[in-house]
């Protein structure tokens, strides 16, 4: 049995290469696994080396080469309408924050059609009609899940960044405070940016411990 093990995103389907079609609710292209069947009677597994939530429209690309295509299935939910633009903007701040998955439209939302997304279409005075429908909700803004290594580069570049920053402020405060030091006292002044590369730290380590004073022995006054 052939195993599909890459998603192929709609814009880069090929029609010519499309062997069959399998049909998946909303929980199916989120979670999709195991072995499916095909409308055609294709049947394949599916192990995807990255995991990752199917759109409609997208293709299962099958190891031998040809591509399934996924097509989103109809679902019972809510067309949600109102009068006033702002109470569907209300409506959809309350769905998220109630983690309820919304289709945002031009001027109308589709929502499950389940008891709470009901009380909530209700508490803000909008209408809602049963529907029968594709449900092709908005992405969650923390949903990484197509993002793959580039968000995992930009992560370590990000800390990388931060690193170096801390760096850099460290060395510019360490320089700045060996150099005036030697200033000050003349006797490290040449020798100080002549050895600056090498003996940086350990100059200002010995130097900034040293307390100037009679009979240290430096050979020059203060």
């Amino acid at each position: 049995m052939p195993t599909a093990t890459t998603i192929v995103r709609r814009a880069a389907v090929r029609a010519d290469r499309v062997a069959d079609t399998v049909t998946l609710d909303r929980a199916a292209r989120a979670a999709v696994a195991g072995s499916l069947v095909a409308e055609g009677g294709l049947g394949f597994d599916v192990a995807l080396t990255r995991a990752a939530a199917l759109e409609d429209g997208d293709a299962l690309r099958l190891d031998d080469g040809r591509l399934v295509a996924v097509r989103a299935a109809a679902e019972d939910l809510l067309e949600v309408r109102a009068e006033n633009p702002a109470r569907l903007l209300r409506l959809a701040w309350q769905l998220g924050g109630s983690h309820v998955d919304a289709e945002i439209g031009t001027d109308v939302l589709y929502v499950p059609a389940t008891p709470a997304a009901a009380e909530l279409v209700r508490g803000q005075g909008c209408v809602a009609t049963p529907v029968s429908r594709a449900f092709r909700p908005e992405q969650a803004a923390h949903d990484h899940s197509t993002c793959g290594h580039d968000h995992g580069h930009d992560h370590h570049a990000h800390d990388h960044d931060h690193d170096h920053h801390d760096h850099g402020h460290k060395h510019a405060h360490d320089h700045g405070h060996s150099h005036g030091h030697s200033h000050d006292h003349g006797h490290h002044h040449e020798h100080g940016h002549q050895k600056h590369a090498h003996d940086h730290a350990h100059d200002h380590g010995h130097d900034h411990g040293h307390v100037h004073g009679p009979g240290c022995g430096c050979g020059h006054e203060h």
